[in-house]
């Protein structure tokens, strides 16, 4: 066997056994918090800069992308390493981008709105960018609630998987609100990052179930 055949299998289980160790989901999660505690942070100690509102409903909004990228990364990179362990981050990934989103939305509804329904209604319906956020933040609602065993168990696997394919159009809404959001200020370079990552990240799924068909296709 080559060397450096060995060391990749040695590489992948030693990443492997990180991946499953105790401690890698408590640290998963800590880490997830903290852009939270970075956006309290600057809050208190008054560093978000001359529009501290605006600086946490861009930041939350922010991260709600990142952390919707990290969780359509996990399928394709674990099936690009064959690090099967990436898979227990999934379900916390997703539900993490939930709840920055439903930051994102709050600090909306306070900060610009001050929670009066009937003025965020209005908006909803007269701001395309917003209506398509909050489009997206609806997506989200069934796949945080039937995020659990018990959901699964309740709606069966082909059912729960076809539901959750809502993520890809949660990711496409989620891409045109950021994109007309920054458009105001002709700011594309940022949009153009995260389309080009979640493009990758769609088109290696899509890549894989075309091989999958192919495959089943072809003769025995």
């Amino acid at each position: 066997m080559p060397a450096w055949t060995s060391r990749s299998s040695t590489d992948g289980v030693n990443a492997s056994r990180t991946l499953l160790h105790p401690a890698a989901k408590p640290l998963v999660f800590v880490l997830c918090l903290l852009p939270l505690a970075h956006l309290m942070w600057g809050a208190v100690a008054d560093t978000l800069g001359a529009n501290p509102a605006e600086a946490l409903t861009r930041g939350t909004g922010d991260w709600t992308l990142r952390l919707l990228s990290l969780t359509l990364a996990v399928t394709p990179a674990r099936h690009a390493t064959g690090w099967h362990g990436l898979a227990r981050f999934r379900r916390m990934l997703g539900l993490f981008t939930f709840f920055y989103g439903v930051l994102h939305l709050l600090c909306y509804a306070w900060f610009d709105m001050g929670f009066y329904v009937d003025d965020i209604a209005r908006d909803i319906a007269k701001r395309p960018f917003i209506l398509v956020g909050f489009a997206a933040f609806l997506l989200m609602l069934p796949l945080a609630a039937t995020s659990f065993n018990r959901a699964i168990r309740a709606l069966g696997a082909v059912r729960w998987q076809a539901l959750h394919r809502l993520v890809y159009a949660v990711a496409g809404l989620a891409l045109l609100h950021f994109f007309w959001m920054r458009s105001g200020k002709n700011d594309y370079a940022e949009v153009g990052v995260y389309a080009l990552i979640i493009a990758i990240l769609l088109g290696a799924r899509v890549w894989r179930a075309w091989r999958r068909r192919a495959a089943a296709a072809q003769p025995a």
